[in-house]
């Protein structure tokens, strides 16, 4: 390999020549000759049409022709990679990601996920018995486990509340977190985008409000990194965790973790590393031989999330969501657990249909109607969530709307 070459393989260059030069012609959401053509830099599964990208979005053949490659190439060096030139490329795949979420890459590690970005900060928190946290009972399951656990293990209380799935307003949102806070409260989780909704709650207002009590505040970011665009530190947020497998369509296997520089002394990590050598976040973040290679793959993600344009896949993303949402939102029999608004909503919505259960209705989309979704019942929430992608076309989502409309 010649050093050109070596350039073009290491910073993600080589997409397509016909793809790069489509990504670089303006196009608008409701473009679907432009994103019939996106769609092509993906393998789509022909059997069923996939509206579950809110578990794991699918890569582009770009990117996972290039994932192989890092294989291949760490696998090529061994030990010599692993002993030299990772710590290195940690820290450059850690600023893509920074600069993706407008941080410092001081303040910013790589996990695993989000699970083990917010458990890392719920299990090492310097809890005392009596001390309160806050959370609502639409947040992710394993979060809440991890609550579940310190309340057993340190004497922790748990107040719980639910988010409105309509809110009129911000104030009705804050104000459900703020009638939970008491003087012994000292954490609040609160979701950026609720996973099984697609809601984006207000959090700045959020984390003004609690900061003003005296209380941290830990966000799920989990379906907001290049899912829409904001600015991490305009937040001001104490924790933010996200996966990077969701929206930045990133191999499994990476997620990232934000702490605001105070914070991070008084966390227990989960694995020790030698204070002496740990200097700031890096305290956190001692994976122990791991899969490197992943890592690597975050540099073509960017570059494709970055080709592709943030807005124009932020604008898709809310134009798909409206798209059937806007169809079937009214209709007797049918529940949009969503809100209208699309500054509260990005791509993923939960519909319910009344006469069936959630697992009913998601094994019916799938055997009747070839369409995968993922049941969601309990909490305050039934039905499915449906979650399309930039390779979801309206045609997908007219079966969807067709099927519900029939159903109902």
């Amino acid at each position: 390999m010649n050093k050109r070459q070596f350039l073009k393989s290491s910073l993600g260059l080589s997409l397509m020549p016909s793809l790069a030069e489509l990504l670089r012609q303006p196009a608008t959401a409701e473009d679907e000759e432009f994103w019939a053509q996106v769609r092509k830099a993906y393998r789509i599964k022909p059997d069923y049409i996939n509206l579950e990208s809110g578990y794991y979005n699918i890569l582009p053949e770009e990117i996972l022709e290039k994932h192989l490659q890092h294989i291949r190439e760490v696998n090529y060096h061994g030990a010599y990679y692993m002993r030299t030139k990772q710590f290195d490329d940690r820290k450059a795949m850690s600023k893509l990601v920074a600069d993706i979420v407008n941080c410092s890459p001081d303040d910013l590690i790589l996990t695993r996920n989000t699970t083990e970005s917010l458990d890392m900060i719920i299990g090492g928190y310097p809890w005392k018995a009596g001390d309160e946290a806050v959370f609502a009972i639409q947040d992710y399951g394993a979060m809440q486990d991890m609550f579940d656990q310190v309340a057993r293990r340190h004497g922790v209380i748990l107040k719980k509340v639910s988010v409105p799935i309509h809110p009129k307003n911000d104030a009705e949102i804050v104000q459900v977190y703020a009638d939970a806070i008491t003087e012994k409260t000292k954490l609040l989780m609160v979701c950026h985008m609720v996973n099984v909704t697609g809601q984006i709650l207000p959090i700045r207002k959020i984390c003004d409000m609690a900061h003003a009590k005296g209380v941290e505040v830990m966000v799920d970011g989990a379906h907001a990194v290049a899912h829409f665009e904001f600015n991490l530190p305009d937040l001001q947020c104490d924790y933010y965790g996200a996966s990077l497998h969701k929206w930045l369509a990133v191999p499994l296997g990476v997620g990232m973790l934000y702490v605001k520089p105070e914070h991070v002394s008084k966390i227990w990590p989960v694995f020790a590393e030698n204070e002496a050598a740990a200097k700031g976040i890096e305290r956190l973040n001692h994976l122990g031989t791991n899969p490197v290679h992943t890592h690597l793959a975050i540099q073509d993600a960017v570059h494709f999330y970055r080709q592709l344009g943030p807005a124009r896949k932020e604008a898709r993303l809310r134009y798909l969501q409206q798209y059937w949402t806007s169809q079937v939102r009214g209709i007797p029999g049918i529940q949009v657990n969503t809100p209208a608004d699309s500054k509260r909503h990005g791509a993923i919505a939960n519909v319910g249909v009344s006469q069936l259960k959630p697992a009913e209705l998601a094994k019916t989309l799938l055997e009747k109607y070839k369409i995968y979704t993922v049941a969601i019942d309990g909490n305050g929430v039934h039905g499915c969530r449906i979650t399309p992608n930039v390779f979801t076309s309206t045609q997908d989502l007219d079966q969807l709307v067709r099927a519900l409309k029939e159903l109902a």
